[in-house]
């Protein structure tokens, strides 16, 4: 405007009485701007405005500061701090919200991070990403740290989360084989920082000493590792936002839910996964969701071959007690195995014992400590020669209670240990089930004993079936005479002369 006013009055000569006409602007603005020596725009002080967020800025400011000394993982969204201040009476709108918490983390931030970055593309099937996070989540009651696993592909955007308490081999394997069921399909490539799971040792350059198993890993499903330079996290970049939107979407109700186990959770982020594919706008192709470039891209995907066996393999002793120690806790294992050296195969949520080619036990994995998980039935082969140990065997207290309840008449007799001890054996023999049953109907005559149980037993599992002889009848061509003199010739000659 000032440029305009000095052309009109120095170019054009026209008075200020007319330029003021012209520009709708006072004769005492226009005389003020024609006097300055120097062409500068005039300034004007901020006027002071008044924003329906003004009452709350107070509390972002808080907040905003308070979340810069957490992890990032733990900081509040501008969304979250939007529907807080919306329960307390906010009216108003969440971009107001936006701007102000980011100015407010401008002023607070010394360092803004304004690194650049060169976008990606990748093709339908070429890649995926994989990750993991840290994450916390109410679980059958405490408050329990999970390492999540992340698997995106890098063309439809499709993702899969799946929670577990640590980070190892056979959680990175169990990670892989559901995410590529999920997806119905295997990409080419994938990509990974250096990860210990993954890399045992990191050369110059991409040069990288695979792990033996991960590799084996990655030749059973037919793709090729890809793994990032040193800590550049960026070359995996669409996986890593991925961390930051699932914390914001699906970890944000994680607070306000509680869920048994961690199966029933991992169900959940499955349900939650394949809802976001629904709704997610493809980032690329907005007028399409997630969930239909996932089917255009499972055709360029491998079919799921057979799921590969991902378990770790250790070698443990059995201790005289029948019992061995993993990540200290205690699992029983059949006592004639006892002093031994056995296989241990880990699972993300089982454990195998394996001796001489055959599994011997097999138990749920516990990932809390100092526990003692037993299999009873371990115990029988070895209470036939020790019945008293029954009284105060803790392997035991783990029977059913139709067993116990047998087990409590009988010791108020004595030798009641040997034949409870009896009746056990009689398990590998018969089974569990039909003992139950002979046990029950024993403890319902009022009176029970060993030999009531075994006869019982012996009736449930009935008579053996004797085999049936078809007698067939020989037709004769030539019918036996009754000529008792025959049996004379075969008298010798010396015979018949003593008797004569």
């Amino acid at each position: 405007m000032l440029a305009k006013i000095r052309r009109m009055h120095l170019r054009e000569q026209l008075s200020i009485r007319e330029i003021a006409k012209r520009t709708n602007l006072s004769r005492n603005t226009v005389r003020q701007w024609l006097r300055q020596p120097a062409m500068l725009e005039p300034e004007y002080p901020n006027r002071p405005g008044v924003s329906i967020v003004d009452p709350y800025v107070d509390v972002l400011r808080q907040w905003v500061q308070t979340d810069s000394h957490r992890p990032k993982r733990d900081r509040r969204t501008a969304k979250i701090m939007f529907e807080a201040i919306k329960a307390q009476g906010y009216a108003g709108s969440y971009v107001r919200v936006a701007i102000h918490v980011r100015r407010l983390r401008q002023e607070i931030s010394d360092s803004p991070n304004r690194t650049a970055y060169v976008p990606l593309t990748f093709a339908h099937g070429e890649a995926f990403q994989f990750d993991w996070s840290c994450e916390y989540a109410w679980i059958g009651g405490l408050r329990r740290r999970l390492e999540v696993a992340h698997c995106k592909l890098a063309s439809s955007r499709a993702f899969w989360l799946v929670a577990y308490f640590t980070q190892s081999h056979e959680m990175l394997f169990d990670a892989h084989t559901r995410s590529f069921t999920a997806f119905g399909g295997i990409p080419r490539r994938g990509i990974y920082d250096n990860m210990k799971t993954a890399v045992d040792r990191i050369h110059k350059g991409k040069l990288r000493t695979i792990n033996a198993r991960f590799d084996a890993m990655c030749g059973h499903y037919l793709f090729e590792p890809d793994f990032c330079n040193v800590a550049s996290g960026w070359e995996k970049g669409i996986v890593e936002k991925n961390v930051q939107d699932r914390r914001r979407q699906i970890w944000a109700e994680s607070p306000d839910r509680r869920w048994a186990d961690l199966g029933e959770l991992n169900n959940w982020l499955a349900q939650r996964c394949r809802t976001a594919w629904d709704s997610m706008a493809h980032p690329q192709w907005p007028a399409m969701t997630v969930a239909e470039v996932l089917q255009d891209e499972r055709l360029q995907l491998m079919p799921m071959p057979k799921p590969f066996d991902g378990y770790v393999e250790q070698p443990v002793r059995v201790s005289s007690t029948s019992l061995i120690h993993f990540q200290r806790n205690r699992y029983s294992v059949p006592t004639p195995y006892a002093h031994r050296v056995v296989s241990l195969h880990i699972y993300p949520e089982t454990l195998v014992l394996v001796a001489d080619g055959q599994e011997i036990a097999q138990h749920g994995r516990r990932f809390d400590r100092h526990q003692t998980i037993y299999d009873w039935q371990h115990y029988i082969p070895l209470i036939s020669q020790k019945p008293g140990a029954l009284r105060n065997g803790a392997p035991f207290i783990g029977m059913p209670q139709t067993l116990l309840n047998l087990q409590r008449h009988l010791l108020k007799h004595p030798g009641g240990d040997r034949v409870m001890a009896q009746v056990l054996s009689a398990i590998p023999l018969h089974g569990l089930d039909a003992v139950l049953v002979a046990v029950e109907l024993a403890l319902e005559s009022g009176r029970p004993s060993g030999e009531h149980v075994m006869n019982v037993l012996g009736r449930l599992k009935g008579p053996v079936p004797q085999e049936t002889i078809v007698s067939a009848p020989l037709a004769l061509k030539e019918e036996p005479v009754a000529n008792v003199s025959r049996y004379e010739q075969l008298r010798s000659k010396a015979e018949v002369n003593n008797v004569a």
